[in-house]
């Protein structure tokens, strides 16, 4: 494929890439979207019919509906024995060849570090860490989910919630920081699985100001263009497979 020729020539060129990637790096590994057709905001669930989507992975929830919020989360956020795709495996291997300077991601999942990755900027927060809202008391991965009570509750009193960025919530300033800070510093961003509809997050694109930008999503989206635009409308699971062919590394 010309398209794949192209984003290899750019890799070789590049030597300081940062990966900007959301919910579409994760579907090929079974997880939804939130705003496909078949994505979470549109699954049919009766115990949940009755609120918007955004209200369920709200602040607003999380303190005054706990328990809706706490079945939704368990139901809908359980993501632990989900692996990672081609898509995580590739960034993984590129970080190891020294181009690849960190991997800025919206998702909750934690499969960017499964496959391997070591730079991750979480500006979404993981559903894979827990603490308790009083005294900040760190609970394993699981602990929520297995919790019987229907409100997990720590040892001080205080309520256990997962370290996500909920609706109506500031982002966490340190993963924040770090990703604007690789953003600016990167001669190559490719931004693949996202709409670039969820703010503040989609703005930080425009900390990038090197040389090569490259957009992997099967959706149109609009983005500033650089010196060398490179967009390619297609799964991305398929083209990174389809990279690492052509590059010789093995998934």
């Amino acid at each position: 494929m010309e398209e794949i020729q192209k984003l290899k020539e750019l890799i070789d060129s590049s030597e300081n890439i940062v990966f900007f990637g959301g919910a579409g790096v994760s579907t090929e590994s079974g997880i939804p979207d939130f705003r496909s057709k078949d994505g979470l905001y549109n699954q049919h669930d009766v115990r949940f019919d009755k609120y918007q989507p955004e209200y369920l992975l709200s602040h607003s929830c999380l303190v005054y509906e706990p328990k809706v919020y706490y079945e939704f989360h368990r139901q809908k956020m359980d993501t632990r024995n989900i692996e990672p795709n081609n898509a995580h495996k590739y960034l993984a291997a590129l970080e190891k060849t020294g181009k690849l300077k960190g991997v800025v991601t919206q998702n909750i999942d934690g499969l960017h570090q499964k496959a391997g990755s070591r730079v991750v900027y979480e500006i979404h927060g993981s559903a894979l860490r827990n603490y308790c809202m009083n005294c900040g008391k760190e609970y394993p991965e699981d602990y929520i989910f297995e919790s019987e009570e229907p409100i997990p509750k720590c040892s001080c009193g205080g309520v256990i919630r997962p370290d996500i960025t909920l609706y109506e919530e500031g982002l966490p300033e340190d993963q924040v920081s770090g990703a604007i800070e690789a953003l600016s510093k990167a001669d190559m961003l490719i931004i693949g699985g996202t709409s670039l509809s969820v703010y503040p997050a989609a703005s930080f694109i425009n900390y990038f100001r090197g040389k090569s930008l490259v957009v992997i999503n099967e959706s149109d989206i609009a983005v500033r263009g650089a010196e060398n635009t490179l967009i390619i409308r297609e799964k991305i699971g398929k083209v990174f497979t389809e990279l690492a062919k052509l590059q010789g590394i093995e998934l």
